[in-house]
């Protein structure tokens, strides 16, 4: 499970005079561990000659052949799921961390100074990170939801009315007075937990679950940055109910609040179009805006794909055309286009979304808010 700590692990790393060597190895579904292998050790090819360099000082050689070694070995061990691998590596420093993301981004291989996080983050911010709290009036559970995967990462009891007998030698009032006390205590106690959770992980939204007669006493506590993160509730049975089925329910209000923030995001895409502001519509008007690093976010059609043409060294995207306008070098073709849009957007430091939700991007494929406006022969929305 890729986690905060892990992230933030890797963005604030230095070499401190050690190269980082940054990998992004692309795992097509049904991709053969050869296949894998092959595609990744050429990707290795070029970063071979800094091993060797004379340029570079004793101790980076070192470093980077450690590098490579390392990720040879993973290639015959590991078995990454379809999507993205990148893998950060420095020996000297003793970095090495594999992050799996599920889509595909650009295959590169980057040495730097500092790990080359961008792609990653750009993907990773697609997915919304949830902190999940089950409570009772006693006992509380806390999960962090990522990507369909579900860790505990804290859980606590505390004193209630022991017994029966207890209750029944004090007034009613002084009963109910003392219950209130305790439950109001643990559900501060809980609420520190989630503040504490949310400023070391910055969890993107939170979701409630228990009984329906306590979740409302507890949302009406909760400070209100706290609770303007809440992306709903459910009703569940805290003693009884599986981490299973609490993955599940959670899940399902996750994908509904990430389904109505695609719909807004659409929304606001089209209204920018519709009232002259900088925007683009359509595949032809996100290519044209792509090469000049017009596009601020990118979105992105579920499924779409389009072949089309690329130059790799201009950059110039379009759907047809033998040869680029910007440089005169030769195309290359490429069974989507879409992709390399994607890509293209990221490397210029901007955003990308895919959109499930059903909105009118189905009628454009790809849609995009610039970040300045174009002349009216590079956008025609």
């Amino acid at each position: 499970m890729i986690t905060a700590e892990t992230v933030n692990r890797i963005l604030k790393f230095h070499g401190n005079g050690l190269p980082v060597v940054s990998l992004y190895g692309r795992i097509d579904p049904g991709a053969s561990p050869r296949e894998v292998h092959t595609r990744m050790m050429s990707l290795l090819d070029q970063v071979r000659t800094l091993a060797k360099d004379q340029a570079l000082g004793h101790q980076s050689r070192l470093s980077v052949r450690a590098d490579i070694e390392h990720i040879r070995e993973a290639l015959g061990t590991r078995r990454w799921p379809p999507g993205t691998v990148a893998i950060f590596s420095c020996s000297g420093r003793d970095l090495y961390e594999e992050i799996p993301l599920p889509r595909r981004v650009r295959e590169r291989v980057v040495v730097d100074a500092t790990p080359f996080a961008r792609p990653m983050l750009a993907v990773l911010s697609e997915y919304h990170r949830a902190c999940v709290l089950v409570i009772d009036k006693a006992s509380a559970r806390v999960w962090e939801l990522d990507q369909d995967e579900m860790r505990e990462v804290s859980a606590f009891k505390d004193r209630v009315l022991r017994k029966p007998d207890y209750a029944a030698n004090l007034a009613e009032d002084r009963v109910r007075n003392k219950e209130e006390e305790l439950v109001k205590r643990h559900f501060r106690r809980a609420v520190k937990v989630l503040e504490t959770l949310q400023q070391t992980d910055g969890y993107d939204t939170v979701i409630i679950g228990g009984h329906d007669y306590e979740v409302p006493e507890f949302l009406q506590i909760l400070p209100a940055e706290l609770r303007n993160r809440v992306a709903g509730t459910f009703s569940v049975d805290p003693a009884t109910a599986p981490p299973a089925e609490i993955r599940d329910r959670a899940r399902s209000i996750l994908e509904r609040y990430e389904r109505e923030e695609e719909q807004r995001l659409v929304s606001a895409v089209l209204e920018k179009a519709a009232m002259g502001e900088p925007a683009a519509l359509g595949l032809e008007s996100c290519l044209r805006a792509a090469p000049v690093a017009a596009i601020k976010t990118l979105l992105v059609q579920e499924g779409a794909i389009a072949p089309g043409v690329v130059c790799d060294q201009s950059g110039w995207l379009a759907l047809t055309g033998d040869t680029c306008p910007l440089c005169g070098n030769p195309t290359r073709r490429t069974p989507d286009v879409i992709d390399e849009l994607v890509a293209a957007v990221i490397d210029e430091g901007g955003s990308a979304r895919h959109v499930e939700a059903d909105t009118k991007l189905s009628e454009y494929l790809v849609a995009a808010e610039l970040r300045f406006p174009l002349p009216p022969s590079a956008v025609s929305p």
